[in-house]
C-alpha cells in the first residue's frame, strides 16, 4: 500500500522551498542543477511547446554518448541536455532540450505512460471520497468522508479492456488514524476504480463489511511504552570518528582510500554511481561506467479482488528518486556521517530538493580486514599476537519510503576491492482487515490462505520483493569479456585415494540469450567480466565477477499471467546484454500499465553476440516475505545484497598495505 496523504503534500510543498538555483556542472554525468530544470521548462515554453499549466512527471538528464562521456577533461566544452517527459490535454509526451543552446531538438507523444504525478495522487484521494458510492459504503460501516483517508495504488496491468485508453488507480481506504498507524485500521471490502485521465470514479467495488481493526499499533517511543514497558536504559554503543573524514567530496565527485566515483539522484532510479574507478599501485584504472536501482517489483500472493492487482513495480511507478526522505543522524546514519540534499523535479517542473536525502560515511564495525595467528611463531618465553588489521568501509546510503516500505540502498566500498550493493527493508506490513481475531476462529484458515494473522483483525498478505540492479562494467575499457566460472566435478585417477573433486571450467556464452542465469547452491558459479585485451599481474586476465546475491524464485508463469510478464526480468537473477543507451530499466522506460514489449526479458531476444562487446550485467536480488508477528507493528531491518569482487585484477590483497591502525 501507498502512502500519500495530505501531510506527506504539506511536507514536499515544504521541501520544494528549499528548492536550489545551482550554477552548472563540470561532468558530463553530473546531475542537473536547480537551474537547468528550471531552463528546460522554459525553453520548451518559449518554444510553444508547453505553457504554465503543463505538468511534468519526469526531467532527467540526457547523457552524452560513453566515449564522449570517456574522453571528457576537466575544462572541456559541455553539451548538456535533458529529456523532459510532460502531459496536456493531447496526452503524454516526450521532448529533448538542448540546455546549452537553448533549442528544443525533438518533442513527440510517447507510446506508454510515465510514472504517477504527485497531482495525480491526490486528485485520486479527493474523487474517491466525493463518490457518493463510496460515501455509501462508508454509511454501510458507520463512517463518515470525515473519518477516513484514501490511498490511491498503481493498478499494474492485465491487458483487459477496462485498461484500453485509461491511466487506472485502485483505491482502498483507511479509518483515520489516532497515532503514528497510518496503515492499522484498513477498510476491508471497499474499493474504487478511479481513471486519472478521466478524473472519474469508474466502479465502486463493495464485498461486504468486515470488524474495523480498534487497536492504533502507534510505533513511537511514547506509543510502544504505553503498550509494553521499555528496555532498561543502557550506555550508549555509537561509532565516532575522530578528526576530519578520509574521503574527499568535490560536487558529484567522490574519493577515498583506493576509490573514486561520480553520483547524482534522479527521480526514478534514485542515487545513480557513475565512473567508478580503482586505485592499482599508481594506476587509476576503471571498473564500472554505471550502476543503479533499474526496477523494483512487489507482487503480492493473494487473489483476492481487492488485491490480486497490487504487483506494484515502485521505481518506475512511484519513483525512488521522488521517494526519498530525509535521513535521521543517529538512526538512518552514523552522527559524523556528511549528509546531502537529492535534487529532482517536481509535478510542474520545478527544482526540488530533499534535504539529507543521501548520507556518506567510512566506518570500522570491529572486523579485521584480515588476520593471522601463528601458532609456530609461540614459544615458552615470546608472545607473537596475531598480525591483522582494522577493516574501514565507505558507505553511500539513501532511503526511499514507497507507501508502507522503507527501502536503504547502500553502495559500500571496500578496502580490497569489493563492492557491495545492499537493500535493506523495513517499514510497515502491508495489512488486510480481517474478522479473526485469533487463529482459534473459525474465519481464521480461510481468511490466512495467502497470508498471516499478525494481530486482532489484521493479515498481512504474503508477498516477494525483487530489485534489478544494472551494472555497467567496463573492465579497463567499454569492451570486455563475460563468462561464467563453473564448479563441476573433477575427473579422478584411477589410482588416486581420493574419490571426489570439484574444478573450475570456464564457460564463455556465445550471445545474450545463452547469458542468462539462475542461481543454485548444488550449481555454483561465479559470473566473471574481463578484459581480454590487457596483460594482467603473472598473465592473468583481470576481472571482476558478481560472486553471489540475495536471489528469489517462485514457481510463476512468465507468459500468461500479466504482472510476471511485464516483470519477466525476475526469472533469472543474471542478465548480460550489450550496450544501448536507451536501455536504463528492465521493465520498461514507461512501466504504468505497460505490456511487458519493453522490458529486459524482451530485448535479449535480439540475441547479440557479447564477445569483445561493452557488457552491461543485470542482477535481481530478492526475496520472500512470509508475514509472522514479529512484522508488527513495524519490521526490522532485513538486508539484501549483491556482492562484485576483483578476480585477478590486482597483484595482491589490496588490504595487506592497510595500517595497523591506532
Amino acid at each position: 500500500m501507498k502512502h500519500l496523504l495530505l501531510s506527506a503534500a504539506v511536507s514536499v510543498v515544504g521541501l520544494a522551498m528549499g528548492a536550489t538555483g545551482a550554477l552548472a556542472q563540470s561532468h558530463p554525468m553530473d546531475g542537473l542543477t536547480g537551474e537547468e530544470i528550471r531552463k528546460a521548462g522554459s525553453i520548451l515554453r518559449e518554444a510553444g511547446v508547453t505553457n504554465d499549466q503543463t505538468l511534468y512527471p519526469l526531467i532527467d538528464l540526457v547523457e552524452p554518448e560513453k566515449a564522449e562521456v570517456l574522453a571528457f577533461k576537466p575544462g572541456d566544452t559541455l553539451t548538456r541536455r535533458a529529456m523532459v517527459q510532460y502531459t496536456d490535454e493531447k496526452g503524454f509526451s516526450e521532448a529533448v532540450v538542448n540546455l546549452t543552446s537553448g533549442e528544443v531538438e525533438s518533442d513527440g507523444p510517447i507510446e506508454g505512460q510515465p510514472m504517477v504525478l504527485f497531482t495525480e495522487f491526490m486528485s485520486a484521494m479527493e474523487t474517491t471520497l466525493a463518490d457518493s458510492r463510496v460515501q455509501d459504503g462508508l454509511k454501510k460501516r458507520g463512517l463518515t468522508a470525515e473519518d477516513v483517508f484514501c490511498l490511491p495504488l498503481t493498478a499494474g496491468s492485465f491487458f483487459t479492456p477496462e485498461y484500453d485508453g485509461t491511466r487506472l488507480m485502485k483505491v482502498p481506504c483507511y479509518v483515520n488514524p489516532t497515532g503514528s498507524n497510518f496503515y492499522a485500521k484498513p477498510i476491508e471490502g471497499l474499493y474504487a476504480v478511479i481513471d486519472l485521465t478521466s478524473k472519474t470514479v469508474t466502479e465502486v467495488i463493495d464485498e461486504g463489511a468486515l470488524p474495523l481493526p480498534q487497536d492504533p499499533w502507534g510505533y513511537t517511543e511514547e506509543e510502544i511504552a504505553e503498550r509494553a514497558p521499555l528496555r532498561p536504559e543502557t550506555n550508549p554503543v555509537l561509532l565516532k570518528q575522530e578528526g576530519e573524514p578520509n574521503y574527499v567530496l568535490d560536487g558529484g565527485h567522490l574519493s577515498w582510500d583506493i576509490w573514486d566515483f561520480r553520483f547524482r539522484t534522479e527521480k526514478r532510479a534514485g542515487l545513480v554511481v557513475s565512473n567508478i574507478n580503482v586505485m592499482d599501485g599508481d594506476t587509476k584504472r576503471p571498473i564500472i561506467y554505471q550502476t543503479h536501482l533499474s526496477e523494483v517489483f512487489v507482487p503480492y500472493m493473494d487473489p483476492g479482488e481487492g488485491w490480486y492487482w497490487r504487483t506494484y513495480m515502485d521505481s518506475g511507478e512511484y519513483g525512488f528518486g521522488l521517494f526519498m526522505t530525509p535521513l535521521e543522524a543517529g538512526i538512518d546514519c552514523p552522527a559524523y556521517a556528511t549528509f546531502l540534499p537529492a535534487l529532482i523535479s517536481d509535478d510542474s517542473g520545478a527544482p526540488l530538493e530533499i534535504p539529507n536525502a543521501i548520507c556518506i560515511f567510512e566506518r570500522n564495525i570491529g572486523d579485521p580486514a584480515w588476520r593471522h595467528y601463528e601458532v609456530f611463531a609461540q614459544s615458552e618465553d615470546t608472545f607473537t599476537p596475531a598480525e591483522g588489521r582494522p577493516a574501514t568501509e565507505l558507505v553511500v546510503r539513501t532511503a526511499s519510503e514507497v507507501g508502507n516500505y522503507d527501502y536503504l540502498i547502500d553502495y559500500r566500498f571496500y578496502q580490497n576491492g569489493d563492492i557491495r550493493i545492499m537493500i535493506g527493508a523495513t517499514g510497515l506490513d502491508g495489512v488486510k482487515g480481517a474478522a479473526a481475531t485469533s487463529m482459534n476462529d473459525p474465519t481464521a484458515e480461510e481468511e490466512t490462505r495467502h497470508g498471516t494473522l499478525i494481530a486482532p483483525n489484521l493479515v498481512a498478505a504474503n508477498h516477494d520483493h525483487y530489485f534489478n540492479f544494472k551494472v555497467d562494467f567496463d573492465i579497463d575499457r567499454p569492451e570486455n569479456m563475460f563468462a561464467t566460472m563453473d564448479i563441476v566435478p573433477a575427473e579422478v585417477d584411477a589410482d588416486s585415494p581420493r574419490r571426489s573433486l570439484w574444478t573450475v571450467e570456464h564457460n564463455m556464452p556465445d550471445s545474450e540469450m545463452d547469458a542468462r542465469y539462475q542461481i543454485s547452491a548444488m550449481k555454483p558459479r561465479y559470473f566473471h567480466y574481463s578484459n581480454p585485451a590487457r596483460e594482467g599481474h603473472l598473465g592473468h586476465t583481470p576481472g571482476y565477477m558478481i560472486h553471489h546475491g540475495s536471489i528469489a524464485y517462485g514457481p510463476f508463469d512468465f507468459t500468461n499471467d500479466p504482472p510476471m510478464k511485464r516483470n519477466a526480468y525476475i526469472e533469472y537473477s543474471v542478465w548480460n546484454t550489450v550496450y544501448d543507451p536507451d536501455q536504463r530499466y528492465a521493465g520498461g522506460k514507461y512501466p504504468f500499465q505497460s505490456d511487458g514489449s519493453d522490458t529486459l526479458a524482451e530485448w535479449v531476444k535480439a540475441d547479440r553476440p557479447l564477445a569483445n562487446q561493452d557488457i552491461v550485467a543485470w542482477f535481481t536480488a530478492g526475496f520472500h516475505h512470509i508475514p509472522r508477528m514479529e512484522d508488527w507493528p513495524v519490521m526490522s531491518t532485513e538486508w539484501k545484497t549483491v556482492h562484485l569482487m576483483p578476480h585477478n585484477y590486482f597483484a595482491t590483497n589490496p588490504a595487506m598495505t592497510l595500517r595497523k591502525g591506532k
